[in-house]
C-alpha cells in the first residue's frame, strides 16, 4: 500500500532514533502517543541553545541573555501558530497534566463551590480527572462522568446533553481518546458549554500532534497538549487558553518570573503569559518545542492527518488478520486518531508487548491512565499500537507477523 500525503519514508531519514536496531531487529516504533520520537532539526536547535546562548531569560541585559529570551519567545510563537492561538494567551507548563491542574488550581479552587459540578467524560486520561477530583474535594463541588457507549466507542452526546444543567461550572473533555483513537466532537461540546454557562477545557495532548487544531474554532477557554508527543521534548506543555479568562484568573505558583512588584505589603502580578510561569522556565525545551511546531507546520498538518487516517485504515485491516484479536473504537478511520488498542484471547496485554518486542516492535500495554474507560470496556488492560509520520505499512506488516508469532508461541 503507498501511502501518497507524505513521503514517510524520507521523514524516518529525519529521527536518528529509527536508525537503531532492538534485539538485533530494525526498530519498530508503534508509541507515539506515549511519546514521539525527535528529528534532527529539534535535536539540532537545543543542542545550538546550549552551545550558544546558554543564559536565563527576561531577566539579563547582556546580549547572551537577549539571544536567549529572543530563541525562547520563539519558541513560544512557534507553538501560537501551529495551534492559531493568541501568542500572548500561550502558557508553557512542565507537561499536558500540569496545564489541567493549572487550570483546577487557578481557576478551580477559586470559582468552584458546593453544589456546582464538573462533568469529565469516561475515556478521560488520569490527568483530566484528577484534578477535578482535587479541586472538588476543596470546594465541594461534584465530578459527574458523560458515558461512553461501548458499543460504538463513543461519547453519549444524548446523556452529556442531560448532565448539562445549571449546575455545570466546567466541562472537560479529550479532543482524541488516547486508548480508544475517538474523535470527539469538541467543537459542538464546547458550544454547548458555553451556551449553558460553563467553560471548556480541551484536553488536544492526542490531536495537535497528529491533524489540524485551531482553538479559536473549536472556541474552548482552555485547550491544552504537551511536547513529548509532537516532536518535540519532554519537560514542557502548553495551556492555550482564551484571554478574558486567563486575565481574570491568579496565580498558580508564585516565585521569580511571575511578579511585577513585591513589597513587605504584598505583591502584584505581571501580564499574560508570564504570571503563570514562575521560575526559571523550560528555555531549551521552548526552542526544542518550537522547531518541532515549525517542522509539523512545515509539513501540513492536513497532510499528516491524511497520512495516518490511511494507515490507521491500513493497520484496522491488517489486525482483523489475527486470530482472536479484538480492536477497541471507532471501526470508521475517518472518526478516530492513531492510537489503536487491542486484546488477545487468553493473553495479558503484558506478554504481547513483551513478545512482539523480541521482533524489535514497540508498542505499549497497560490501562494507559484511563482506568474508568478500562472499566467500561470491561478489560484490565490493553496493548496499543500508535504511529506517527515516521511510519509506513510496512511498520504495521511487522506488528502483524509479530502477533501471529506471538500466537503460535503461545498457542
Amino acid at each position: 500500500m503507498a501511502l501518497t500525503a507524505l513521503d514517510h519514508a524520507a521523514l524516518k531519514a529525519d529521527f536518528p532514533i529509527l536508525a537503531r536496531k532492538v534485539h538485533g531487529k530494525p526498530l519498530v516504533y508503534l508509541d507515539s502517543a506515549a511519546t514521539s520520537q525527535k528529528p534532527q532539526v529539534v535535536l539540532d536547535a537545543m543542542d545550538a541553545y546550549y552551545r550558544e546562548t546558554n543564559a536565563n531569560v527576561h531577566r539579563g541585559v547582556y546580549e547572551l541573555a537577549a539571544e536567549a529570551t529572543a530563541r525562547y519567545e520563539a519558541g513560544r510563537t512557534e507553538v501560537a501558530r501551529l495551534v492559531n492561538a493568541e501568542r500572548d494567551c500561550v502558557v508553557f507548563t512542565k507537561n499536558a497534566s500540569e496545564a489541567v491542574n493549572l487550570v483546577a488550581w487557578a481557576w478551580g479552587t477559586r470559582e468552584l463551590k458546593p453544589g456546582d459540578e464538573v462533568l469529565v467524560t469516561e475515556m478521560e486520561h488520569h490527568s483530566n480527572i484528577v484534578p477535578w477530583f482535587i479541586a472538588a474535594e476543596r470546594t465541594g463541588a461534584t465530578v459527574r462522568f458523560i458515558p461512553v457507549d461501548t458499543g460504538t466507542c463513543e461519547l453519549d452526546m444524548d446523556a452529556f446533553r442531560r448532565l448539562l444543567t445549571p449546575k455545570v461550572r466546567m466541562v472537560a473533555v479529550a479532543h482524541v481518546s488516547n486508548v480508544l483513537g475517538t474523535i470527539n466532537p469538541v467543537e459542538e461540546i464546547a458550544a454547548a458549554a458555553r451556551q449553558a454557562g460553563a467553560l471548556c477545557l480541551v484536553d488536544a495532548a492526542q490531536s495537535v500532534p497528529h491533524m489540524p487544531v485551531d482553538v479559536q474554532a473549536i472556541g474552548a477557554d482552555f485547550t491544552v497538549f504537551t511536547g513529548h508527543k509532537m516532536l518535540g521534548p519532554t519537560g514542557i506543555g502548553a495551556l492555550a487558553g482564551r484571554r478574558e479568562v486567563l486575565e481574570s484568573m491568579r496565580p498558580f505558583l508564585g516565585g521569580g518570573e511571575m511578579i511585577a512588584d513585591v513589597t513587605t505589603e504584598g505583591y502584584t502580578w505581571r501580564e499574560l503569559p508570564h504570571r503563570f510561569e514562575a521560575g526559571t522556565p523550560p528555555i531549551a525545551e521552548s526552542v526544542g518545542l518550537g522547531a518541532a511546531a515549525a517542522y509539523l507546520r512545515d509539513i501540513g498538518m492536513e497532510a499528516v492527518r491524511e497520512h495516518e487516517k490511511a494507515l490507521t485504515a491500513y493497520a484496522l485491516d491488517a489486525l482483523r488478520e489475527v486470530e482472536g484479536l479484538t480492536v477497541f473504537g471507532p471501526s470508521d478511520p475517518a472518526k478516530r486518531g492513531c492510537p489503536i488498542s487491542f486484546a488477545m484471547d487468553d493473553v495479558h496485554p503484558h506478554d504481547i508487548a513483551q513478545l512482539v518486542d523480541r521482533e524489535g516492535v514497540a508498542v505499549r500495554a497497560g490501562h494507559h491512565c484511563a482506568k474508568p474507560l478500562m472499566r467500561c470496556l470491561g478489560v484490565p488492560a490493553t496493548a496499543r499500537a500508535s504511529t506517527h509520520i515516521y511510519n509506513g505499512p510496512e511498520d504495521v506488516d511487522v506488528l502483524v507477523r509479530a502477533l501471529h508469532a506471538a500466537r503460535t508461541f503461545l498457542a
